[in-house]
């Protein structure tokens, strides 16, 4: 059985495209991220913890866990889910009309065998006016997504370009993430 240590409904539809049968047991972890880890290995850090959390627990140990977290890095700086308004305004203002980095770390454990990896994608933003800052919020969007926006949904009309993964920047790297499980499942 392969199980998502993931509660995300984005997560969760788009690994139907690599595996139809799968269960849900999200990870409960402390998500704090040491300082010593840098921001481009944070993602990969959080999903082996998830994964981890998951896999050890002896009732999954024939499973294939599947653990994932996803970062936006902008200058080297961490920008996870907004605490309120304030501060998704405030990171979407950071982000408007500059290049950052959403990096999704991956972790896979199937029967001993662990593996993990991350993918990041480069996102360009349009310069942002405050309105439309301000209409974006009122969308109720970015609240429940790092960096404050959602590609996926009506985020997509700040982004100016995106290098890479475009399923990453949702949540989940679709096509890397079947070719590593089939590496591991074998």
């Amino acid at each position: 059985m392969v199980i998502l240590a993931s509660a995300s409904p984005r997560r969760q539809e788009l690994l139907k495209l690599v595996v139809q049968d799968f269960s849900i047991c999200p990870a409960d972890i402390d998500e704090t991220i040491p300082e010593d880890i840098a921001a481009e290995n944070a993602a990969e850090y959080l999903a082996v913890k998830k994964t981890s959390a998951v896999a050890d627990d002896p009732q999954h140990m024939y499973d294939t866990v599947i653990g994932c977290d996803t970062v936006v890095v902008l200058d080297g700086e961490i920008m996870g889910k907004p605490r309120d308004i304030n501060h998704a305004r405030e990171m979407l203002t950071k982000l408007s009309g500059r290049v950052h980095k959403v990096i999704t770390g991956v972790c896979i454990c199937s029967r001993g065998k662990r593996t993990s990896f991350s993918e990041a994608t480069e996102v360009e933003f349009y310069p942002l006016s405050p309105k439309e800052i301000e209409d974006y919020i009122r969308t109720g969007d970015p609240m429940d997504k790092a960096g404050a926006y959602g590609i996926q949904s009506q985020g997509c009309m700040l982004v100016k370009g995106i290098i890479g993964d475009f399923f990453n920047v949702v949540g989940l790297p679709v096509a890397r993430l079947k070719r590593e499980l089939d590496k591991i499942v074998l």
